[in-house]
């Protein structure tokens, strides 16, 4: 394991209290919670625990700030050079953010730096472009009327986001909703709070008015099922596992009939045949499931080869995943940071000691490294059966299950037999083939000879359980606004 070469107080730590109402404060409770460094096992500094008391007085703010403030009143293209300035002011502290993240996260680094900061900034000038341009129509109808849309924001929204990717879903959540004017009660991650809170600092630096941006730290089963249930938020957006999405649906149902939106789980079938670029189908599916310690809900982590070119792919793979660096996500050699915190990794190495009981042959990896932090050894398994526990449920970390099929019928098949559908991949050079797989793999995301290619103007949702809506590009404004129609006598 790589030794440390950044000490902890290198980086800086921000607010650790509750932003409500443009104010940092602390919970009702008086209640904190520790967040830990996951490549140590370290406490980093305790934070806020919100809870219900909590989230009725953001919810106030907000809804003060949306029915009586200047937010929803202000001029659509003002909105927008307010979130141009919190990217460009997220771009000047971009070290700060990172390395704030790593140490939070886990994540390497070189990640932080160079794909996470730079996505999150990018979203935020993307939905800030679209600010003045969400637009209505209108339309001809009979007799001697005038008729028009328009599109309104939908009121206070509430969003709950994952501690895979931090910053990057605050940014996929709060630049879309804040475009199109609501106002947001965004809650963190308990295992991932400290980036969250230190960009709603630079919110407030922007210029945001008070209530509009209230942001949370706190757990699931508290602050989230009471956003959840509230009377008063009009809508939930969700990332993060599919069986808590079941209960955030049931919640809303039960309670005002809000609006919902899910990103949700995936196990993603990536598809190799044996006329791909070998070289780069290897490289590609290396990448699909091991990035960010194989946290990823769209991970290629059902890896389907055609059996003519089988053996040698997973002779192959299994060598790349031996020499993948695993370490301190401080050193920039490092590829693979920790697991985000115990709990996480405990569930992993149950995944592992599973695909062994059911005979799955584990060819390299499966043991923690290091003897502090969540490290675990990049995983290959091979000769693994669809049916397998870690061939179906999602193991969001550094395990990757090869699968063995015959021809294209039998690909579709098997990736089709999930009740996921978020993602999936094709390495081929046939058009047709590519196509096929395109057309029938019931899944919100294709790559066809790549892999975990995101761009802010491209949509990001699944299919079946993987969740309902979209995130990212225009797709994504619809579930952040109301349509009204308007009818006028001339």
């Amino acid at each position: 394991m790589v030794t440390a070469t950044l000490p902890k107080q290198q980086v800086k730590i921000g607010p650790t209290q509750l932003l409500i109402n443009n104010e940092w404060v602390e919970s009702a409770s008086g209640r904190r919670f520790e967040t830990i460094n996951p490549s140590t096992g370290e406490v980093i500094c305790d934070v806020a625990e919100a809870d219900a008391p909590d989230v009725d007085k953001a919810v106030q703010a907000a809804r003060t700030a949306f029915n009586q403030g200047e937010w929803r009143r202000m001029s659509a293209r003002h909105r927008g050079e307010l979130l141009y300035k919190l990217a460009d002011l997220m771009e000047q502290h971009k070290e700060e953010l990172a390395r704030l993240e790593t140490l939070d996260n886990g994540k390497p680094l070189t990640d932080s730096l160079n794909i996470d900061l730079p996505f999150a900034i990018a979203c935020y000038r993307y939905y800030a472009g679209w600010a003045d341009k969400i637009q209505g129509k209108t339309i001809p109808i009979n007799g001697p009327y005038f008729c028009y849309t328009r599109h309104e924001p939908i009121g206070v929204v509430g969003q709950i986001i994952p501690w895979n990717f931090p910053l990057l879903m605050q940014a996929w959540k709060l630049a879309p909703a804040l475009a199109a004017g609501n106002t947001v009660i965004l809650k963190t991650a308990e295992q991932t709070p400290l980036s969250a809170l230190r960009v709603g600092e630079l919110m407030i630096a922007a210029g945001f008015p008070p209530g509009v941006v209230n942001i949370l730290s706190g757990y699931g089963p508290t602050a989230g099922a009471a956003i959840s249930r509230h009377m008063d938020i009009d809508k939930v957006a969700f990332t993060g596992s599919t069986e808590v999405g079941h209960l955030i649906m049931e919640a809303a149902a039960k309670s005002n009939l809000k609006r919902i939106s899910l990103e949700l789980g995936g196990k993603s079938p990536n598809i190799v045949f044996a006329d791909a670029d070998m070289d780069a189908a290897i490289a590609g599916a290396h990448n699909a499931l091991f990035f960010n310690q194989g946290q990823c809900c769209n991970a290629g982590s059902r890896l389907f080869v055609e059996e003519k070119c089988y053996d040698e792919f997973v002779a192959r793979s299994v060598e790349q995943a031996k020499q993948r660096i695993v370490g301190d996500p401080f050193d920039p050699h490092t590829q693979q940071g920790p697991q985000v915190d115990k709990e996480q990794f405990d569930k992993i190495m149950g995944y592992i000691e599973a695909g062994q009981r059911e005979g799955a042959h584990m060819l390299c990896g499966g043991d923690r490294v290091g003897d502090r932090g969540f490290f675990i050894e990049p995983t290959v398994f091979a000769h693994v059966r669809n049916e397998m526990k870690i061939a179906q449920e999602e193991i969001f970390g550094p395990v990757m299950s090869i699968i063995k099929f015959k021809d294209i019928d039998e690909a579709i098949h098997l990736a089709n037999t999930t009740m996921y559908g978020l993602a999936a991949g094709v390495w081929t050079k046939d058009i047709t083939k590519a196509h096929a797989i395109a057309n029938n793999v019931r899944a919100g995301t294709v790559w066809v000879n790549c892999y975990h290619v995101f761009d802010t103007a491209a949509p990001f949702g699944g299919f079946k359980q993987s969740g309902i809506g979209r995130e990212l590009g225009e797709y994504c404004l619809e579930h952040y606004t109301e349509v009204k129609t308007v009818t006028i006598q001339l």
